[in-house]
């Protein structure tokens, strides 16, 4: 007589999670406490290492429709550790909240995630369809052979998906605040201006590179670039470093080069700013006997998930759990849905990030019970309303 499948506990798995020390690249045994959980449910569980990463991909099921947990297990450095309250990779429990590297960003949402399918197993059987796990340990770092590259490859098998949702942590105060529907693009941009060295009484005999790269940065901070979309706060470019180098008084020196970033809206796309950039560049160097290179890197395009069915879902399994309505937004950082929104609508909700990064990361215990409710309720409303 076979027996479901005991119900990991949230609270025990987020703390195993948090004690690998899983700063990026290094997985450190943090995919292997999660593998274990998931096979002990059913799931089948393939590792897909691309250089120093490691990645996994589960899956539970094998009709439509298929909804994917997506997430990381790599964390950022801890900082000076002896700053913490709490070791950063013991995952103590201490004044009713777990601490340590990844409690919240996001570890604790993993485990929740867990939790939630092994409780819908015990009350419903197997899903009305499949439930996938897409997990990376390169969402820290340069994301370069992490999500981008497991999506490829489960692709290229065959692995296909309905929906998707990111435990990346949204939420501002409270679990249930804040829904991310979108993100915006970020453009990084590099400009070295190089002119000619030469003595400051002769400036004849130089090119000053300082003139032209501050015009430049004028132009292109004195630029608009939109009053916001919807679900946008308005497009900013940030002028992040101007560096010259320059010690002496009396030497106009060689080069200048500065560093800015853009974070866009769906008014732009990654090429149309490149393209604008380059043009204003090219109007300033008109003037100007030397060079002006641009190194321009566009690390994620602006998106928003335009699919009210999925959404909607999402936003009131928050309100039977919590009794608030969150609110859908796209602002923060970028995610890993920038890679994840090519394939199927994706959303992101998990827990409070409000320490995130930060010495003494933590989460409430009380939040990734909370959450594992939520998630519950989601899979429950998901194959009600998909399957």
């Amino acid at each position: 007589m076979s027996h479901p499948p005991v119900q990991p506990d949230p609270i025990a798995l987020a703390r195993r999670l948090i004690q690998a020390p899983s700063v990026t690249p290094a997985d450190a045994g943090a995919l292997d406490v999660l593998e274990q959980a998931l096979t002990a449910l059913g799931f089948a569980c393939t590792r897909y290492p691309f250089g120093e990463v490691d990645n996994l991909y589960a899956r539970l099921g094998t009709a439509a429709p298929v909804f994917c947990f997506a997430g990381h297990t790599d964390v950022v450095p801890p900082g000076p550790e002896a700053a913490w309250t709490h070791p950063p990779f013991a995952a103590d429990i201490a004044q009713d909240q777990i601490w340590g590297r990844g409690a919240a960003d996001m570890k604790g949402s993993i485990a929740a995630m867990v939790a939630a399918v092994g409780a819908h197993i015990a009350r419903h059987g197997a899903p009305k369809g499949s439930i996938a796990f897409l997990i990376t340990g390169d969402e820290e770092g340069p994301a370069v052979n992490g999500t981008k590259k497991l999506l490829e490859a489960v692709h290229a098998r065959g692995e296909r998906f309905d929906h998707c949702l990111v435990g990346e942590p949204t939420n501002p105060a409270h679990v249930g605040d804040t829904i991310k529907v979108g993100r915006r693009g970020s453009l990084n941009g590099v400009i070295t201006v190089t002119g000619r060295q030469g003595h400051v009484a002769y400036p004849d005999k130089a090119e000053n590179p300082i003139p032209p790269l501050l015009a430049l940065l004028s132009r292109l901070t004195a630029r608009r670039l939109d009053d916001g979309a919807p679900h946008f706060q308005p497009s900013n470019l940030e002028v992040t470093s101007i560096d010259v180098g320059n010690a002496p008084h009396n030497v106009i020196p060689e080069s200048a080069q500065a560093k800015f970033n853009i974070r866009f809206n769906i008014a732009h796309d990654g090429d149309a700013l490149k393209r604008w950039i380059e043009d204003e560049a090219a109007g300033v160097g008109a003037d100007f006997d030397g060079r002006i290179a641009l190194d321009l890197t566009v690390t994620g395009e602006a998106f928003l998930t335009d699919n009210p069915a999925f959404t909607d879902l999402l936003k009131s399994a928050v309100i039977e759990v919590t009794g608030k309505a969150p609110a859908l937004t796209t602002g923060g950082g970028t995610s890993d849905a920038r890679f994840i929104k090519d394939y199927c609508p994706v959303a992101e909700f998990g827990l409070v990030g409000a320490t995130m990064h930060q010495i003494d990361e933590r989460v409430p215990v009380a939040d990734i019970t909370l959450l594992t409710e939520i998630y519950i309720r989601i899979l429950e409303r998901y194959f009600e309303a998909f399957a």
